[in-house]
């Protein structure tokens, strides 16, 4: 499918972030496929994963699903996580994934590549979207700019500038749509079906659910720290 309608065939829809802990039992590319398989076979119409060997597993199973992949990778001296790199990228669109997500703040990044660097190869080498992961106005505008094919508020409240805002930020989102060229992503704090149907009344193109659907060890861990307070 040509990629200009694999991202015609996301929007006003739900697409899940199958990804678990690296020291969770559930941090494996069979486990991983499953879920989004699940999630898949009840409606979703994407799937986020991360790491290559998921991202292979996950279309082993899921062959017409539209995936978004990302590669985690951890740099000493540097904050950016989310497929830091250009080699870290390609590995990701070999290994399946229709949309690549990448850091998109103005973050250092190894080696001292730009976004606008990372885009262009992609999009030269594989011909795959990319899909920017952002923390404020200012770097969606630059990512759109630079060429990302979608921008996702998905570092909102995750980053330095933003660690005292609580994702969602509807208010954000408004901004985003209205001044970005390219369709906005609702990533990131999403808890309710209810926040997850006001983000595409707003005007998102779609709106990807993580923790609220799959994050099994984090709510977990939720409902027990609620326990031990009250106890």
């Amino acid at each position: 499918m040509e990629p200009s309608m694999r991202l015609e065939s996301l929007k006003s829809g739900l697409i899940v972030s199958c990804q678990a802990p690296v020291e969770s039992p559930l941090h494996d590319p069979a486990i991983i496929a499953a879920m989004a398989r699940a999630c898949v076979d009840r409606g979703a119409i994407g799937i986020r994963v991360d790491t290559p060997s998921h991202v292979r597993a996950t279309r082993q199973q899921n062959p017409d699903t539209p995936i978004i992949g990302l590669w985690k990778r951890y740099y000493e001296g540097y904050e950016v996580y989310i497929t830091p790199r250009i080699d870290d990228a390609l590995e990701i669109a070999r290994s399946g994934a229709d949309i690549i997500a990448i850091d998109a703040t103005s973050r250092a990044r190894p080696e001292g590549e730009t976004i606008a660097g990372i885009i262009d190869r992609v999009h030269r080498e594989t011909g795959k979207l990319i899909m920017a992961d952002v923390d404020s106005i200012d770097n969606a505008l630059a990512a759109a700019e630079a060429g990302a094919d979608l921008v996702g508020t998905t570092l909102y409240g995750y980053t330095n500038e933003t660690k005292h805002l609580q994702p969602p930020s509807f208010s954000f989102l408004a901004e985003m749509v209205e001044k970005i060229p390219v369709p906005v992503i609702c990533e990131g704090g999403i808890a309710t079906p209810e926040e997850a149907r006001k983000a595409l009344e707003i005007g998102a193109y779609t709106v990807v659910v993580g923790t609220a659907i799959t994050g099994i060890d984090l709510k977990t861990s939720a409902f027990l720290r609620e326990l031990v307070d009250r106890s």
